[in-house]
């Protein structure tokens, strides 16, 4: 018996063991696909850049350069500087009423009212709808002579004549940045939906017995236990932000005169110029590495600056 005993005990062992690989097989196989994907059209391209980014390269022949692309950006290169100024500009202002907008449309959508659920949708739609035909629809809209804006300001005595919205830097950023807020917000709605939804109701009704009115519970208790996802929003929200390149090319495609210009779309440019030019493929890569720095250097200071908000509660 004893001897039977230790024979089905080793089997099970063996049978465990064989299990084992064979999860252990499966999870590999199933992560794959995953992995072979990242390090292809992730790891490969910044390693790419990171090479050509020392390199006098355009696309057929590449000469070592050293740092000579570096010296030309932080010295002669005053538009990617100037495009970078106006990506903070877009993303900052952008954000100033895109998060307090979600914010407040979330509580709103929050509550138990007739047709929470299509709302939702309808305010998501924009996230989803083509950058291109978000384009269309604000350049119609800020359209000089026949556009909606002028004929509606217009129409209530502000201005006598229609404003050429695209003549100029600051409307063209104007233009911008709601086309922006009106894409971007109804995700950010529903970030702040899924923090409100893992509220403790136990919590408002413990207010509502000491007397707190609506607007105490959301000072002392909404806006504090949504802290901490707040802090993922406004990251993600400044990291896109910072991205952002195919609403401007569809837009303005940086025009009045390079004035609305993004850094993205600056680096865009050597790496697809329009017309017979050349590709400057390896200053191209330097400034991208240089704007991955700069974005990796406000993200951590981010992070750091707003470490305690975790701590909230």
């Amino acid at each position: 018996m004893r001897i039977n005993n230790t024979v089905s005990i080793k089997k099970l062992i063996s049978y465990k063991k064989k299990s084992d690989y064979s999860e252990i097989i499966q999870s590999y196989a199933m992560l794959a696909p995953q992995i072979l994907g990242f390090l292809i059209f992730t790891i490969y391209p910044i390693m790419w850049v990171y090479r050509y980014a020392f390199f006098d390269y355009d696309g057929v022949k590449a000469v070592y350069s050293g740092l000579d692309n570096f010296v030309r950006i932080f010295t002669r290169d005053k538009l990617y500087w100037d495009s970078l100024t106006n990506t903070f500009v877009l993303a900052f202002g952008k954000l100033i009423i895109e998060l307090p907008l979600a914010l407040i449309i979330a509580v709103f959508l929050n509550k138990k009212i007739f047709g929470r659920s299509f709302f939702r949708t309808m305010f998501f739609m924009p996230n989803i709808v083509s950058t291109a035909i978000i384009g269309l629809i604000f350049t119609f809209i800020f359209s000089s002579f026949n556009g909606i804006a002028n004929n509606f300001i217009m129409e209530i005595g502000i201005i006598d004549e229609p404003i050429n919205w695209f003549a100029h830097k600051w409307t063209s950023m104007t233009v911008i940045i709601l086309a922006s807020i009106w894409q971007g917000f109804g995700i950010n709605m529903l970030f702040f939906l899924a923090g409100l939804q893992n509220v403790p109701e136990e919590l408002y009704e413990a207010a509502k017995i000491d007397g707190a009115t609506g607007t105490h519970q959301f000072i002392h208790i909404t806006l504090p236990m949504l802290a901490p996802i707040a802090q993922i929003i406004l990251m993600l929200a400044i990291v896109n932000g910072m991205k952002v390149m195919d609403l401007v090319m569809v837009l303005t495609n940086g025009m009045p005169a390079g004035e609305t210009e993004v850094v993205m779309l600056h680096i865009y440019k050597y790496f697809f110029p329009s017309g017979y030019s050349n590709p400057q493929l390896g200053y191209a890569s330097s400034m991208g590495l240089v704007t991955s720095v700069i974005i990796g250097i406000v993200t951590m200071m981010y992070l750091k600056l707003s470490k305690k908000v975790n701590s909230t509660y």
